[in-house]
């Protein structure tokens, strides 16, 4: 897929792509000062594009909403044929008693049979997290075990 870079003079840099199934373009504009739009335009009228402002923490947001399912997904691609184990994504929510905390501080592997295996933050994939990583709130955390593990695992990272 070919993603269109147009640099905006004084602004900043959209980039967009044409979407397969409706007559549009989606993208974003990544503006001089840090800022970040959403954009979407009609493929026959440029001058129909909607543009959202994010925040840098929706921004973060999204990105983990468009890039977790595609982690997941492939793990469950890779172990589809091991019976009982199963991969699941989960948010740390601001007022999580993890958020500002330490993986480790969780003690998720011995509390809960789980393994967490990827954490996205501002759509960047951190793989295998050791124990010193620090969640943040708005990380998607990809954790892989039995769904009775996987089960605890929301509760732990809920509730503590």
């Amino acid at each position: 897929m070919n993603v269109e870079i147009t640099p905006l003079p004084g602004i900043g840099v959209r980039k967009d792509f044409p979407l397969a199934k409706v007559r549009r373009r989606i993208g974003v504009i990544d503006h001089r000062d840090g800022a970040i739009d959403l954009i979407m335009t009609k493929l026959d009228d440029p001058e129909s594009t909607v543009q959202i402002p994010l925040t840098e923490e929706e921004a973060g947001v999204l990105a983990n909403l468009l890039g977790a399912p595609q982690v997941v997904a492939r793990l469950r691609a890779e172990h589809r044929d091991m019976a009982g184990l199963n991969t699941r994504q989960m948010s740390i929510r601001r007022g999580s008693p993890y958020a500002g905390r330490t993986l480790g501080a969780t003690a998720m592997r011995t509390r809960t049979k789980t393994s967490i295996v990827a954490v996205m933050r501002v759509g960047q994939v951190i793989a295998s997290p050791g124990p010193d990583f620090e969640f943040g709130a708005g990380d998607v955390v990809v954790l892989v075990g039995t769904d009775e593990g996987l089960d605890a695992a929301a509760h732990v990272l809920t509730d503590g």
